[in-house]
């Protein structure tokens, strides 16, 4: 068992390289870079200064020597393997660089909005399992009956609308018409002036329509998955053989099929890690709330590859990690699974 994680952990460098090296030589010649983007602003700066002419258009002014010193800026003047290797050896001291837009350290923007996506990602996370666990087993356990086709309604809508979509209608209706919930944003304004007690509530009455947005796609698979998964080993022989021994429905469910029924719910337990550190860009876009998802997503809109790079290597790095939590927690739950030491 320990040589089979060492191994894994093992594993996770050489992918970490691969996944980071590709972003890395993509970022080289994905148009609209940072040095272009710099030249756009000087050329618009010198249009709103009228220094345009008809033989050099808006490049007017803008010399070799410029061109040179914005590639020497952000590091585009040498070869793609060394600053590269340049950028991972930085990794290693846990210097991510500093952002092209903010001006700041990577990992610093990191840290600041961490706390927002680990709140929201450990909420639904275990919101998520409070709900999806026993409304599956209700489900089994109420197959083809009126509680079973009700729920399914309910489950197969939130499967089906995106949760982005949701999003939108929520903050339409509930935010904008009804104005029941605030349309955006992780506190209000006024939040450092409020009592312990009105931050807590200030928070949760933020989190409604964020919260029902990340809980609505997980929570319905989730369900059926636990569902599927129940009423499968409750067909199977040592089920029947329990009850042929008399023991009572509620034994055989809750002490013999249940932990069986959780395999399926454990292998995904792992990857989960992800979301709970990185959030949904595209909810937080919605919302407005400044976590790493929104982070992310404007640093590859904007070009600010330290940040796209900062993300990625942090995520990846989660996800592996949840990988291999996934197999522990499948050979913890399954007493069949064991990882033999080679």
């Amino acid at each position: 068992m320990k040589s089979y994680v060492l191994r894994r952990f093992l594993l996770i460098f050489p992918t970490l390289i691969g996944i980071t090296l590709l972003t890395f030589a993509i970022t080289r010649v994905v148009p609209g870079g940072p040095v272009e983007q710099a030249l756009m602003e000087r050329q618009f700066a010198g249009t709103q200064q009228g220094v345009v002419s008809d033989r050099g258009g808006a490049r007017e002014g803008l010399t070799e020597e410029d061109i040179a010193y914005l590639n020497h800026l952000y590091g585009f003047d040498r070869p793609l393997v060394l600053a590269y290797f340049d950028w991972l050896g930085r990794i290693l001291v846990f210097d991510l660089g500093d952002s092209y837009r903010y001006n700041e350290p990577v990992a610093d923007l990191i840290l600041d909005r961490l706390p927002v996506s680990l709140y929201y990602g450990l909420v639904t996370t275990l919101l998520t399992y409070l709900i999806s666990i026993p409304l599956g087993v209700l489900k089994a356990v109420k197959d083809k009956t009126w509680v079973d086709s009700s729920t399914s309604i309910l489950i197969f809508t939130g499967y089906a609308v995106p949760a982005f979509v949701l999003g939108l209608l929520l903050a339409v209706y509930f935010g904008g018409r009804l104005e029941w919930f605030p349309l955006r944003g992780f506190t209000s304004d006024d939040f450092a002036e409020m009592s312990p007690l009105g931050q807590v509530w200030d928070v949760i009455y933020h989190s409604v329509l964020p919260l029902t947005c990340y809980l609505v796609g997980s929570f319905a698979a989730m369900t059926v998955l636990m569902k599927n998964s129940l009423l499968e080993n409750l067909s199977a022989d040592y089920v029947r053989t329990a009850f042929a021994k008399g023991l009572s429905p509620k034994r055989v469910i809750y002490g013999h099929a249940l932990r069986n029924s959780l395999i399926p719910l454990a292998a995904s337990f792992g990857n989960n890690i992800s979301l709970v550190f990185t959030g949904s860009y595209l909810i937080e876009t919605v919302f407005n709330i400044d976590g790493l998802g929104l982070l992310g997503y404007q640093a590859v809109t904007e070009r600010d590859y330290p940040v796209v790079l900062g993300t990625l290597f942090l995520s990846s790095t989660l996800f592996l990690l949840g990988n291999i939590l996934s197999d522990l927690s499948l050979a913890w739950v399954d007493p069949r699974i064991r990882f033999q030491d080679e």
